[in-house]
């Protein structure tokens, strides 16, 4: 019992709980818009690492289609450019740190199945839904503050002024953030998935080399920085003088999350020939995408007959 505390405990201390967590329909509150519909296709690679944050539909597109450069970052040809369209060609990360990756892929995936997909098992079977979607509500309207500050850092002003009626809105009509009114159609706020590790990205950082902390998952030099800039605009960091109460409710987010999530790391390994691989490419095609959406840049598609040049995206 001490062990299984201390890991959920570590969990929750390691990173607060993601800004663009899960966005799930409000019980009881009305039909959700097409973002809340859209956003049921994301996951959490729970067992990739408890921090990250990533769709289901983003895993079939991932692969590994071509070489990194001398700097890591992300590298896309001509003919994936032009097939993927509208900024979506598949990437690939340098991975000079493949055994201890791979040796700590191994060690997420055993705590997911050992310790977090057993205690969200039996969390989720004497919770319902409808309340498991208010919690998990409830810590996304908490991490207002990341997206909000990282809107403004990208200087997505129209973002962050949408951000700012999202929170008022969902905590003086949604009852403190268990709903989520702002997400309905007729209202029309749609959440921000903004991370300071995009808001680098937009600014040119490239990954680098590809990182698979333990319990964090999957990461690189420019979103491990992220995560630490994330941690200090997250409400739950400041309480150090109530370390354990804060830990507490940030692992009970975590099992919280989890629970509506199981299922979804089984899908993307169970279907690959190397699960290491696909969560790797899964990642970085993700984060990818996340960066090339949020600063505007679509890849121009060249002129007819014409094969344009390769080009690096960050």
């Amino acid at each position: 019992m001490n062990l299984l505390l201390g890991a959920l405990l570590l969990a929750a201390v390691v990173l607060p709980i993601p800004a663009q967590g899960r966005q799930h329909p409000s019980p009881g509150a009305g039909p959700p818009t097409v973002e809340a519909a859209q956003a049921e296709s994301d996951a959490v690679l729970i067992a990739a690492g408890e921090g990250t944050a990533a769709p289901q539909a983003f895993a079939a597109a991932a692969k590994t289609t071509g070489p990194a450069d001398d700097l890591g970052d992300y590298v896309e040809s001509a003919d994936e450019a032009v097939a993927g369209g509208a900024g979506r060609g598949a990437a690939t990360i340098a991975d000079p740190l493949e055994p201890f990756n791979r040796a700590m892929y191994l060690f997420n995936d055993r705590l997911y199945f050992w310790v977090f997909k057993p205690v969200a098992q039996g969390y989720r079977a004497v919770v319902p839904e409808p309340a498991r979607v208010g919690v998990s509500n409830f810590f996304t309207n908490l991490a207002f503050p990341v997206r909000f500050v990282n809107c403004l850092l990208q200087a997505n002003l129209p973002g962050a002024a949408r951000e700012v009626g999202r929170f008022v809105l969902n905590t003086l009509g949604g009852g403190g953030g268990f709903l989520d009114p702002a997400s309905h159609e007729e209202v029309g706020l749609v959440r921000q998935d903004e991370d300071f590790g995009q808001t680098l990205g937009v600014y040119g950082v490239g990954q680098g080399i590809f990182i698979n902390w333990p319990v964090l998952g999957p990461s690189s030099p420019r979103d491990t920085l992220g995560t630490i800039g994330d941690w200090f605009l997250h409400p739950l960091a400041y309480y150090p003088e109530r370390f354990l109460e804060s830990a507490g409710v940030q692992a009970y987010g975590r099992v919280n999350e989890t629970s509506l999530t199981i299922g979804d790391y089984e899908a993307l390994t169970e279907a690959a020939i190397d699960p290491y691989v696909a969560i790797r490419d899964a990642y970085v095609q993700y984060r990818l995408s996340k960066v090339n959406d949020r600063d505007g840049r679509r890849p121009a598609s060249g002129a007819a007959g014409s094969k344009p040049a390769a080009r690096i995206v960050r």
